[in-house]
């Protein structure tokens, strides 16, 4: 008697595309929360339409279609999402006070690489993926408008063709070429100089992120701006300010921002980046309370850029980071 095969359910079928589809909303919306959305959206509606989906082009291709439409839709009523950098010049480190934190919705925010990165990706891969979700680089695409911002994404970093491209967005090859050709000549006015991904066999990263993280803990200014370059930069979203500096970064950390003393830290991976959920002393007395999210930006062995993103009742979540940390350990 013959084995009978059945077909694995739609449902299935469509959550093996959900990591590479997060990751392309994440990059069109420069949110880890919208591209949640938008991906969950983008299921309901292939798994309604699935009876009518007629096969013309492979399920990733029309799952990308449907992902693309949400994206733009939700593009043409969302404001374009920024950094602190984007908003003014540099601060004083001696500022006593941060700013008023702006509203959620303006800001650029982190997203760890597991939702975004497939499980078995090869090294190489790997590495070419992490690149493209570089804080830098997603900041930089939200330069761009919503469809530029679709070819380019689809053109150079998930390697379409022009074809494919033009027929996922109803355009010709040659519309499909000239927005490319806009999107790369602002992008390239836009973009930062490329830093280094995160690599977590690298010894040289490993060493760096060892000293980083003994001179936060013990909150050693001297031997932290060491590790630091002379532009380094230091961001605290919601709130605009922001530093460029060794003389502004150690004035703030030891000024106004000295409540971090006695910190710890607790590794994690955003962005193709290292970063830490970071816990400051509980004012209860007893372990420690999350304060920030925090995303090095590295750059020849060393530190470019320090975020520190506030909103840790929602990010430690979404990273998977503990609510509290106990005298000796996790909680």
């Amino acid at each position: 008697m013959s084995e009978v095969v059945t077909n694995p359910p739609i449902e299935a079928e469509l959550e093996r595309f959900r990591p590479e589809l997060i990751g392309y909303c994440y990059r069109m919306m420069g949110s880890a929360f919208e591209a949640e959305d938008a991906v969950q959206e983008t299921m309901i509606r292939a798994w309604r339409g699935h009876d009518s989906f007629e096969g013309r082009s492979s399920l990733r291709s029309w799952l990308y279609r449907i992902a693309t439409n949400v994206c733009l839709n939700m593009a043409d009523s969302a404001q374009r999402r920024v950094r602190p950098m984007d908003l003014g010049p540099a601060g004083s480190g001696h500022a006593t006070n941060p700013g008023e934190p702006r509203p959620e919705q303006i800001w650029l925010g982190p997203i760890p690489d597991e939702r975004v990165l497939p499980e078995g990706s090869d090294p190489a891969h790997l590495i070419a993926e992490r690149e493209s979700i570089r804080l830098a680089f997603v900041a930089a695409l939200q330069h761009l408008p919503a469809r530029q911002r679709a070819v380019l994404i689809l053109r150079e970093v998930l390697a379409w063709s022009a074809q494919e491209t033009a027929d996922l967005l109803d355009t010709s090859v040659p519309s499909v070429n000239s927005a490319l050709q806009r999107a790369r000549a602002t992008l390239s006015a836009a973009t930062p100089s490329a830093g280094d991904t995160y690599r977590p066999l690298d010894p040289g990263q490993r060493e760096l992120l060892a000293r980083y993280v003994k001179a936060f803990e013990a909150y050693d200014l001297r031997a932290l701006t060491t590790l630091l370059h002379s532009d380094a930069t230091l961001s605290m979203p919601p709130v605009p300010l922001w530093l460029r500096g060794h003389d502004d970064i150690t004035a703030w950390m030891a000024g106004t921002g000295n409540g971090c003393l006695g910190s710890r830290l607790v590794p994690t991976v955003a962005n193709g980046l290292p970063a830490f959920g970071q816990y400051r002393a509980s004012a209860t007395g007893s372990g420690h309370d999350p304060w920030a999210l925090i995303v090095l930006e590295i750059s020849d062995g060393r530190i470019a850029g320090v975020n520190n993103f506030l909103d840790t009742a929602r990010l430690f979540p979404l990273f998977g980071l503990p609510p509290h940390l106990g005298q000796n350990g996790l909680e």
